[in-house]
């Protein structure tokens, strides 16, 4: 008897699980991001020092609880060799969040350019997506009026998915909440197309 409860009662608290892909070129600030995002949300997480975080090299996790449904990320290396490998969790993900380098006008263009080759994957059709212009603490950075109509000019690409381009700064958290929260109930609204993953197998 005691089986059959605790059975049912895991069944009833146990949370739907999203799965949010974290990508953008190298350097962009995705980890910073998803560090950033882990301190406001998990609790007692002390987290890494925010300025000493290094490039990706394959992939970090994490998992937030908000909003009623847990959001599993997958953050994933942006060096050119890597890109190659997105496409492997492009089935599985409910949601991406693509992080910009607003401070990086040189590299703007080739972030766009893996952004419409990310957008151009059939395995994301409809999934919502945030675009993060990232480090906005920086003086010389684009701000999101300038941004935006780079990375919305892909509209063959973006289709009816719901999408927001936000105002961010992993380093002091500027957007990190608005966002999180955003994608988490896109994800809730977005589950009669992508359901979310089994409770039972996770």
């Amino acid at each position: 008897m005691y089986t059959l409860l605790n059975g049912l009662y895991k069944h009833i608290t146990q949370k739907d699980e999203f799965f949010v892909l974290i990508l953008g070129l190298d350097n962009a600030g995705k980890s910073t991001f998803l560090e950033s995002a882990k301190t406001r949300f998990v609790k007692d997480y002390k987290g890494k020092n925010l300025g000493k975080i290094t490039t990706t090299v394959g992939l970090n996790i994490g998992k937030i609880d908000t909003n009623g449904v847990r959001l599993n990320f997958w953050d994933l290396g942006g060096q050119q060799e890597l890109q190659a490998l997105w496409d492997k969790y492009y089935q599985e993900c409910h949601a991406v969040i693509y992080v910009v380098d607003s401070n990086d006008r040189e590299r703007i263009h080739e972030s766009k350019e893996s952004f419409v080759k990310m957008l151009s994957n059939s395995n994301l059709t409809g999934v919502p997506l945030l675009v993060a212009a990232n480090k906005q603490d920086l003086e010389e950075c684009m701000g999101v009026r300038e941004v935006k109509p780079l990375f919305e000019s892909s509209d063959e690409h973006v289709g009816t998915r719901e999408v927001m381009v936000l105002a961010t700064s992993g380093l002091r958290g500027e957007g990190v909440v608005e966002g999180i929260d955003w994608i988490a109930q896109c994800v809730i609204r977005n589950k009669h197309v992508r359901p979310p993953h089994d409770k039972e197998n996770g």
